[in-house]
């Protein structure tokens, strides 16, 4: 198992905002984390990757327990984060932030091999981060976060505000990260994205574990998926 969360819960400040919540990811696999928004995928996805904290509970990464680890060290042991509001940096080109987030990992991604995956950032290679769409955004961040070679790729709401043809081609790519063998949980509102790259969904509201099982069984479930999704 490459990903155990054990009955986490968080707070920020006062607010308590995830119970008890569980999930487990073997290596190789795609899993979806579902909800609405508010739902807790974010916080859930941040406390994983050691932006908060939870108050109790347990994250193993390889079997390690990285609760209470900071975020870079978490980075280096192989996971990587694509967060919803992307962070790219705005004066820096698009080969620059490659370039700053390459570092030694499991893989072997390179420039080379990302420009291979992203065809589209190569034509934009020295043009500033702030030059880009929101659908090359994505595509930079992405490839930003490969550089880094990570086991465990978590992509937070990866469609958000991006064309229905980006959100195609975004969709080709991670199934060629799939066939990479690269390890994903990707967090989304919906059944159109997530779901078709995954083979198991886990459903979380209000901050709990509501539903976790294969998502040709989250298919056929209309209760469900009227109650806890957008659809």
């Amino acid at each position: 198992m490459i990903l155990e969360v054990n009955d986490i819960s968080t707070f920020y400040g006062t607010s308590h905002i995830l119970f008890d919540i569980s999930m487990e990811v073997e290596k190789g696999e795609s899993v979806c984390l579902l909800g609405r928004n508010g739902a807790g995928r974010t916080t859930t996805l941040r406390s994983i990757v050691g932006l908060v904290t939870p108050f109790s509970g347990s994250i193993k990464f390889k079997g390690e327990d990285i609760i209470g680890k900071p975020p870079h060290i978490i980075s280096r042991r192989g996971v990587g984060f694509v967060p919803e509001d992307r962070r790219i940096f705005p004066s820096l080109t698009v080969r620059e932030q490659l370039e700053v987030a390459q570092k030694r990992g499991n893989g072997d991604w390179t420039i080379s091999k990302v420009y291979d995956l992203f065809p589209h950032l190569k034509n934009f290679e020295r043009h500033m981060g702030n030059q880009l769409s929101g659908g090359e955004q994505q595509m930079l961040t992405i490839a930003r976060t490969l550089m880094g070679n990570p086991e465990l790729l978590i992509l937070d709401e990866p469609t958000e505000g991006l064309a229905p043809l980006i959100v195609l081609d975004l969709m080709e790519q991670i199934r060629r990260l799939k066939e990479e063998g690269i390890t994903l949980l990707i967090s989304d509102m919906g059944l159109r994205f997530a779901v078709e790259l995954s083979t198991r969904a886990y459903i979380i509201d209000m901050g709990r574990n509501k539903w976790s099982g294969t998502c040709e069984d989250l298919k056929k479930n209309e209760e469900l998926k009227t109650k806890y999704l957008l659809l």
